[in-house]
């Protein structure tokens, strides 16, 4: 694939990402700290928030699990899992904390555990298409991550 078209593309993957909900402004300002002397700045920032989250996650389903469920405990789970959503931008995975919260706040386990199965799947389905994004965006070379687009 010539360079140019893989600018385009690149361009094209990250306006859909925002376009379809998937990531806000958090994202954008990321990228402006990344310079030539961090060029992956913004996924090592990505990567690590997927590794932290991952226990997260596994929390909210063990909190899940348990008779009867401590809608406190996983409200405050929830709560840490969102702001590591909102520090990246992950905008589709943000607003079902929210709901997750919300029916947490009402008492309702099969709600919560509803909005989690949704949740999960916002989540995994952001994460390839970051992959996908980010392993395009080595191939173009550093310089260009960092691009807002025109």
């Amino acid at each position: 694939m010539e360079r140019n078209q893989m600018h385009r593309q690149l361009a094209n993957m990250r306006k859909s990402l925002f376009d379809q909900g998937f990531l806000d402004e958090q994202f954008v300002q990321l990228e402006e700290l990344q310079d030539d002397a961090n060029p992956n700045f913004v996924e090592e920032i990505v990567t690590l928030f997927y590794r932290d989250s991952a226990r997260l996650i596994q929390n909210i389903e063990q909190a899940l699990e348990k008779s009867p469920i401590d809608f406190s405990k996983l409200d405050s789970f929830m709560h840490q899992f969102r702001g590591s959503c909102s520090s990246i931008g992950a905008k589709k995975v943000q607003n079902e904390c929210t709901h997750f919260r919300e029916y947490c706040r009402a008492g309702n386990g099969e709600g919560c555990k509803r909005s989690f199965q949704q949740l999960k799947k916002e989540y995994a389905t952001l994460r390839k298409k970051l992959e996908t994004y980010f392993q395009l965006a080595r191939q173009i070379g550093p310089v260009e991550t960092a691009c807002r687009p025109k």
